[in-house]
């Protein structure tokens, strides 16, 4: 692998981001990070934003008697500052309102309409406001929608612009049973390919709102948001205005999404691409939810927390910490406050804190020479590039455990001979530096803090990484 390109789901702004929301930014910013370190900065792009088009803005902007244009910026400048108080390093944060996107759009409509998969018809049938998508009978629970159980479904009859997804359905099926790195996890697959089996001809426009980007030669009709929001993996990386970012990015290499967004990353998506003579992205990654106290997050049982919240009190180190370690990625996990705070005191004030604090007050009584320049063990990356973000901060704090140990068997403090005193300190220190390089994607302002103070040759205390809450 010579470069990497990964992308987030970008946030429907319907609201604010919360933390459910802000986990796939967090595991796609270890990963942009670690590419970096692993193949160099201007090889790795790293791609977030908002899905800003669409019925639910419209609606909401007239709710609160502004534009959608301004409703929609609002969301969008308060999601980047959520996302920055999480020191996430994106390269680009997209807006689906960026104006390049509607040219790209526009030309991904055109080239599928040449190559004869866009017709007009009408649509009658199910939809649902909250995830703005249509529905088969057999895709409902008792006829309401899996995501948004509490909305009534909509029956809609429309003059609309279709695709023809139909006629990608062995393509779909060949794709994901040939390349078992398309989808993860596995049974994310499986799935997908029970579902493709019954794929039908989508709508790709709407004629009923004004809030989207115009159908070429038609502005009676406005692309329906999700067929424009996809396509954003492709303006955001240049694509029509900068050939040699795009050729050298293309395909992504990780889609980061939510189990409720794989259909149409995982098939509609896919289609699209083939359709347009593009490229397909490599892997799509599909995240848990995250649940807070047993319940999913959700505004109707008034259990959001936005990043910031607990950032302001913990820090963002703190805070990554804590959904990166204990959780996994693909799973479905329950956090708290009360929870954070236990990883808090635990693992950073008295694990890693603690042992920061003992050896740079021991090393003051020492000269040391540089620690030389650390390595990354195999075990280390391949934990990293299979996801399993968990395991490798597990291996960290054993090797910070050991660390201590080392420290309090040896006893620096009672040794008189200064030599033997300088050999301790200075493989104490060695360990630490390599520590603070193994948590550059993890925790990139703590790494950084330490790096700083254990660059030597002199060492000072300085005030608690993590001071005890």
């Amino acid at each position: 692998m010579n470069k990497f390109y990964v992308t987030t789901a970008i946030d429907y702004v319907n609201d604010t981001i919360h933390l459910g929301h802000a986990f796939q930014k967090i595991a796609a910013d270890v990963l942009a990070r670690y590419y970096r370190i692993t193949l160099g900065k201007d090889n790795v792009f790293f791609l977030t934003g908002t899905d800003e088009y669409g019925q639910k803005a419209e609606k909401a902007a007239k709710e609160q008697d502004i534009s959608p244009s301004e409703f929609v910026k609002k969301i969008s400048d308060s999601d980047q500052k959520e996302q920055d108080s999480l020191n996430i390093s994106y390269d680009r944060f997209i807006r689906t309102t960026d104006s390049n996107h509607a040219e790209v759009v526009k030309e991904i409509w055109n080239r599928i309409k040449k190559n004869g998969d866009i017709y007009s018809g009408e649509y009658q049938g199910s939809y649902c406001e909250g995830c703005e998508a249509y529905y088969t009978k057999e895709d409902l629970i008792e006829g309401k929608c899996h995501i948004h159980p509490t909305l009534k479904i909509k029956i809609i009859k429309e003059e609309n612009y279709f695709f023809k997804w139909s006629k990608y359905k062995d393509f779909l099926i060949e794709h994901i049973n040939n390349n078992p790195d398309f989808i993860f996890p596995k049974h994310g697959a499986k799935e997908m390919l029970k579902f493709a089996k019954n794929i039908k001809d989508i709508p790709i426009s709407r004629s009923n709102f004004t809030w989207g980007i115009s159908v070429p030669n038609d502005l009676k009709q406005v692309v329906y948001v999700w067929f424009d929001a996809l396509i954003n993996y492709l303006t955001g990386v240049g694509f029509l205005k900068n050939k040699e970012l795009f050729s050298k990015f293309w395909p992504a290499d990780v889609h980061i999404l939510g189990k409720d967004n794989l259909r149409w990353h995982a098939l509609l998506w896919p289609a699209m691409l083939k359709s347009a003579g593009i490229g397909l992205p490599k892997t799509i990654l599909v995240n848990g939810f995250l649940n807070i106290n047993e319940q999913k997050i959700s505004k109707s049982v008034g259990n959001v927390i936005r990043p910031s919240e607990w950032t302001k009190k913990y820090g963002a180190d703190a805070v990554r910490y804590y959904l990166l370690r204990y959780t996994n990625i693909i799973d479905d996990s329950d956090i708290s406050e009360e929870k954070l705070l236990q990883a808090y005191n635990a693992d950073l004030a008295n694990g890693l804190g603690n042992l920061i604090a003992r050896v740079a007050k021991l090393c003051e009584r020492v000269t040391l020479k540089s620690s030389p320049t650390p390595t990354l063990s195999q075990d280390y990356k391949q934990g990293i590039e299979n996801f399993k973000f968990n395991e490798v901060l597990e291996i960290v704090w054993s090797r910070i455990k050991v660390l201590d140990q080392q420290i309090n068997s040896s006893e620096p403090w009672k040794v008189t001979d200064q030599k033997k005193l300088t050999q301790i300190l200075q493989s104490s220190v060695n360990g630490i530096v390599s520590v603070a390089n193994e948590l550059k994607p993890f925790l990139p302002n703590t790494s950084e803090k330490i790096e700083e103070q254990f660059k030597g040759p002199k060492i000072i205390s300085e005030k608690p990484l993590f001071p005890r809450i």
